[in-house]
C-alpha cells in the first residue's frame, strides 16, 4: 500500500470533509491519527479544519513541518491545505512517509488561479505520491463540465491575473471548467456576470 497519497481538487471538491471522515472513521477504529493545517490557513477557525458542509475536527497548526514529528502511537497523518507548506515541508512528510510506519495523507490545491502548479504539489508529484483527484462541477450557472481551474474575482467581478499566488478565502473565487478558465482568464468575457 502506498504510504503517501495527495487528494487534490479545485475548491469545492470535498477535500476537507473527506480529510475530516477519514480521520473520524480511522478514529472510530481505535487508530490514531494527526491532522495538520497551515498556519496561514485561518478563514473559518484558527485550530480547526473546517468544511464548508458545517464538519469540523481539531488540528494542530503549524507554520512549517521542519521541525514535526508524528506523536507515539500516530497510525496516520492528514495535512489539509497542503499547497500553503513548501517543498521542504513535503520532503519531512517523505521521509516519515519513508522511515515510519505512519502513512501520509495530504489534501489540496494542484494549481492556483494564474494556472500554476503550487511549489509544495509540484514537490508531491516529482516524490512520487499516489495522486487522487477529487472532481466537482464548473460554478458557471449551466455548465456540467468538471471543475479543473479556480478563477480569481476582484470586488467589480472582474478577472485578477496577477499577485500573490497564495491568498486565503474563498469568497472572490470559482472553480471553473478548462473552457469557462479560457474563455474569461484570456477571452473575451473576463468579468463575472
Amino acid at each position: 500500500m502506498a504510504k503517501l497519497h495527495f487528494h487534490y481538487g479545485t475548491m469545492g471538491s470535498s477535500k476537507s470533509a473527506q480529510l475530516i471522515i477519514n480521520a473520524y472513521n480511522l478514529n472510530a477504529q481505535g487508530k490514531k491519527t494527526e491532522i495538520i493545517k497551515p498556519q496561514i490557513d485561518n478563514r473559518f477557525s484558527a485550530d480547526k479544519v473546517n468544511s464548508r458542509i458545517g464538519i469540523s475536527a481539531d488540528a494542530i497548526v503549524l507554520k512549517d513541518l521542519q521541525s514535526y514529528v508524528p506523536g507515539p502511537n500516530t497510525q496516520m497523518v492528514l495535512v489539509d491545505e497542503i499547497q500553503f507548506f513548501s517543498p521542504s515541508d513535503v520532503d519531512i512528510l517523505v521521509r516519515i512517509a519513508d522511515t515510519t510506519p505512519v502513512i501520509v495523507m495530504c489534501y489540496g490545491l494542484m494549481v492556483d488561479s494564474n494556472e500554476k502548479i503550487f511549489p509544495a504539489s509540484c514537490r508531491l508529484i516529482e516524490v512520487g505520491a499516489k495522486l487522487h483527484r477529487m472532481e466537482s462541477m464548473c460554478q458557471m450557472p449551466g455548465c456540467m463540465h468538471l471543475s479543473t481551474h479556480h478563477l480569481r474575482f476582484d470586488s467589480a467581478g472582474n478577472v485578477v491575473r496577477a499577485g500573490a499566488q497564495i491568498s486565503v478565502g474563498d469568497t472572490n473565487f470559482k472553480s471553473v471548467c478548462r473552457q469557462h478558465f479560457n474563455l474569461m482568464y484570456n477571452g473575451s468575457h473576463q468579468k463575472i456576470k
